[in-house]
């Protein structure tokens, strides 16, 4: 058995060949067994069971009609450990001691509230810091096409748990790529929406955090998206909707950004991309954005937020790669962040500029293949001393800078037989618009073979393996 999308499980759901409990006790028994890659931290059980009998009563009742009501009714849905949820711990990836929340999250509550079944809680790094997923509360959470590399993070969990069939869909957040970045890592689809398209909490002062899902194929990311987008009363800067107006979206101009030392061969497989969108009769141009001293501003901005949520007497819980992070923000002063606000506000100018030529903007999602399963990033940017722990990742940052929503797909497998992820980049608010091409490009690339993990995770309905 490979992993199955969305659509998949409620058609199965729909003609009878499975019932929702047969379908979460078969994925929470893969979890708890199954999970060779260190990809949850903890696993729903008799909640999880009681909705999915919740679930199949209202099948019953309603047949195919129950779905116009609840998009997500039955389906498995994974919860990146940053995220609050009333029935289950949320450690957020610290040794600090668990909070144990009495609601939900909005995006979580509104999961629920559409049928879906949270089946667990994905590993994160502490507190998101890393663009991997590594720290002290759970082992490093490895490749689903290669156990010996990283799954990418922070919310590296929730990458390879949908890739490897352990949920249909997971819930991450992206606060520097953390969402596109594995997504790209385990070949799968990651969709950062427009900055407070999604609602976040709790808030980050740094204004750089962006919530978003991960699934298997672009249209199964969208219904997830369009079921978390909203405003809600705990986040102020909820409650952007699309901006999009139907339009025809043949002939686009897009952007090309090639980041420097970009790895060949992922050149080569996000290329096979650009072809494509040529191809299909968009006019695709090369385009360099630059920003001075953007990678320190982050590197302040981020900094400051970490220092300021971070009271001495907590130190001797932090991850040390964390902690340099900290303490770099401790030696801010006001006038350097309000510098780095400075950088902040004229990317966004840039891009403003660079998106008045441009319907999208696309590139490779990470210019690197995933590097070993406990680093947190290539050997040259591993020390967390340096501060360059997000150095390789040049195409991430800048859109949770400035608020443009991003959709990274699988544009291929290397000659190592690593995915590489193609990133395409709106305007904010034109979700629609970056969905809809995203979906178009998904159909015209070669698919994926499932990785290794996924065959390892059987789904069985009584006596049957579907």
């Amino acid at each position: 058995m490979t992993a199955r999308g969305i659509s998949q499980i409620k058609e199965l759901l729909s003609r009878g060949e499975l019932t929702v409990v047969e379908h979460v006790q078969s994925v929470l028994t893969a979890i708890r067994e199954r999970d060779t890659l260190d990809s949850y931290v903890a696993v729903a059980g008799d909640e999880a069971l009681r909705a999915a009998e919740r679930a199949d009563a209202l099948i019953r009742d309603k047949g195919r009609e129950a779905w116009w009501e609840l998009p997500l009714l039955g389906v498995t849905v994974s919860v990146k450990d940053l995220l609050q949820t009333r029935d289950l711990p949320t450690t957020r990836g610290s040794l600090l001691p668990n909070d144990r929340p009495r609601e939900d999250a909005p995006a979580v509550a509104r999961v629920r509230a559409a049928g879906g079944i949270v089946v667990g809680k994905t590993t994160t790094s502490e507190f998101g810091w890393s663009a991997s997923t590594v720290g002290r509360v759970a082992p490093p959470t490895r490749n689903p096409y290669d156990a010996r590399l990283t799954a990418g993070g922070s919310s590296g969990g929730a990458g390879a748990a949908v890739a490897a069939g352990l949920c249909e869909g997971s819930l991450g957040t992206d606060g520097s790529g953390s969402i596109r970045i594995p997504a790209a890592f385990c070949g799968v689809v990651g969709y950062k929406p427009s900055y407070g398209r999604v609602p976040y909490f709790p808030n980050g002062a740094d204004r750089l955090a962006h919530q978003g899902p991960l699934a298997l194929t672009v249209a199964d990311a969208g219904l997830l998206g369009q079921v978390i987008a909203g405003p809600h009363p705990t986040d102020p800067d909820s409650g952007l909707g699309s901006l999009d107006s139907p339009r025809d979206v043949r002939a686009l101009r897009i952007g090309w950004i090639e980041y420097e030392g970009t790895d060949p061969e992922i050149r080569r497989v996000t290329e096979q991309g650009k072809e494509v969108l040529i191809a299909e009769g968009h006019r695709v141009e090369d385009v360099e954005v630059r920003c001075q001293n953007l990678y320190p501003a982050v590197v302040d901005i981020l900094s400051a937020s970490e220092a300021a949520g971070t009271p001495p007497e907590h130190e001797a819980w932090c991850d040390p790669g964390r902690l340099e992070i900290v303490r770099h923000g401790r030696t801010l002063s006001g006038v350097r962040v309000i510098q780095a606000e400075e950088v902040r506000q004229n990317l966004r100018a840039t891009l403003r500029s660079v998106m008045d030529r441009y319907d999208l903007l696309a590139m490779a999602t990470v210019p690197v293949e995933p590097f070993e399963a406990d680093a947190i990033g290539p050997a040259w940017a591993a020390d967390p001393r340096d501060l360059m722990w997000l150095s390789w990742a040049p195409a991430s940052y800048p859109y949770n800078m400035t608020g443009q929503p991003a959709v990274s797909l699988p544009a291929g497998l290397t000659r190592a037989g690593l995915p590489a992820g193609l990133q395409l980049v709106g305007p904010v608010g034109a979700d629609d618009l970056v969905l809809t091409v995203a979906r178009r490009l998904e159909a015209l690339l070669e698919p994926l073979p499932h990785p290794p993990a996924a065959d390892l995770i059987p789904v069985t309905s009584g006596e049957r393996t579907l």
